[in-house]
């Protein structure tokens, strides 16, 4: 009997921790759907992001002049004024950009620190809600999306930037490919590529009680996960900030950089093809 009743309360258990997940995924799941509906439908920009990457060319395309289509679109685009209200417009294209790209390579994270979570409550010890962790994560990468709008002001104010948001100078470009490809070799990328490929790792080393602990726990990784891919994030400079194709391109790869076995032998393949890029297109502009 005690040992039935032991398997009971031991299904119990499990059945309880899968609803967790199931909960926590489903959450994380409709955020990264209207993060990625808010983009598609452009962001507030008052276009759609398709109509945004027909009209954004090539990479390169507009440091070079443009053509066609493209070309027409550019021309066709005033400045924007910036204030207040077209700076957090910008903040939080960024951000939610952020989210959709981010989230899917966070969710192992996520769903561990939940059932870590699950069985410390079961234990008796204080449960913190995933919400906590999660958010923190996210304010991570709110703080990204303030520099890039600071930078995308900046390139703007300097004509470095197009209407369309993709860079018009040769120069910026060959620098954003050969900056991002060095920093995919550097021993900072690499530290903090380990601690996002390792969940149980990071629980294991570095887990706090309470809220404030989770809180901590969420803008650490969150700053891991920066300090991996904030060189590739500004590509999108490169790219065209709301070019789908770039936005899709780049979370595909971060996801396989964290995720796949050999994630961190593609890291360094493609940080060798960025430099041999940039190299190509510094070239060209002399």
């Amino acid at each position: 009997m005690e040992r039935g009743a032991g398997l009971t309360i031991d299904q119990a258990l499990q059945g309880a921790l899968k609803r967790d997940r199931m909960i926590v995924l489903a959450a994380l799941a409709a955020v990264m759907l209207l993060s990625w509906a808010y983009i598609l439908a452009g962001a507030g920009m008052g276009m759609s992001a398709l109509e945004m990457t027909r009209m954004s060319g090539a990479p390169g395309e507009a440091a070079a002049g443009g053509s066609g289509a493209a070309s027409m679109g550019m021309g066709m685009m005033t400045p924007a004024s910036w204030g207040f209200a077209y700076a957090a417009l910008m903040f939080f294209m960024w951000w939610i950009m952020m989210i959709a790209m981010m989230l899917p390579s966070a969710t192992p994270m996520i769903l561990l620190f939940a059932t870590v979570n699950r069985k410390q409550r079961d234990r008796g010890n204080a449960y913190v809600s995933t919400g906590i962790f999660a958010s923190a994560y996210l304010l991570a990468w709110a703080g990204f999306s303030l520099v890039a709008v600071a930078l995308q002001w900046g390139f703007e104010r300097l004509a470095w930037l197009s209407p369309m948001m993709v860079s018009t100078s040769a120069v910026l470009g060959a620098f954003l490919l050969l900056a991002a490809g060095l920093y995919q070799l550097t021993p900072v990328k690499q530290a903090c590529l380990r601690h996002c490929r390792s969940p149980l790792h990071f629980i294991s080393s570095r887990w706090r009680t309470g809220r404030g602990g989770a809180l901590i726990m969420g803008l650490e990784h969150g700053a891991f996960c920066v300090g991996c891919c904030w060189f590739l994030m500004g590509l999108l400079f490169f790219g065209g900030v709301m070019n789908l194709y770039w936005i899709a391109g780049l979370a595909l790869f971060v996801l396989l950089e964290k995720t796949i076995p050999a994630g961190h032998w593609l890291g360094y393949a493609t940080g060798l093809a960025l430099m041999a890029w940039g190299g190509v297109v510094l070239v060209r502009a002399f």
